[in-house]
């Protein structure tokens, strides 16, 4: 079993930055991959970023050049940066991370990003 622990979301005017942090009860050398998934009310969660085993990252269109997900290992936790944030980056960020043939989730954090 997995447990992931999100922090760092919360309330940031337009324009600013924001990064979120999760924090993995097993080494994440262990894991195939991790990433950060967001939702809004009444979506479909979606795929932000994902950072391979081996360190290939992947990106959703909007929002390439503005977020980057990266890892320390040492501290097993993976990091969203997430710079010049838009109204529509508001949602509820969840941490994913696969090993194997299972996949596990935290409970969420929210961003709200205000105009």
């Amino acid at each position: 079993q997995v447990q992931l622990v999100e922090s760092g979301g919360g309330l940031v005017q337009a324009g600013g930055s924001l990064r979120l942090s999760c924090e993995a009860s097993v080494s994440t050398f262990s894991l195939n991959a991790m990433g950060w998934y967001r939702q809004t009310p009444g979506k479909q969660r979606e795929l932000v970023a994902v950072i391979k085993s081996g360190g290939i990252t992947n990106y959703v269109d909007s929002v390439k050049g503005r977020f980057t997900i990266y890892r320390d290992n040492a501290k097993d936790i993976v990091y969203l940066q997430m710079n010049d944030l838009k109204p529509e980056d508001t949602a509820v960020y969840y941490c994913n991370a696969a090993r194997q043939w299972s996949e596990y989730w935290g409970k969420g954090t929210l961003v709200t990003v205000s105009s």
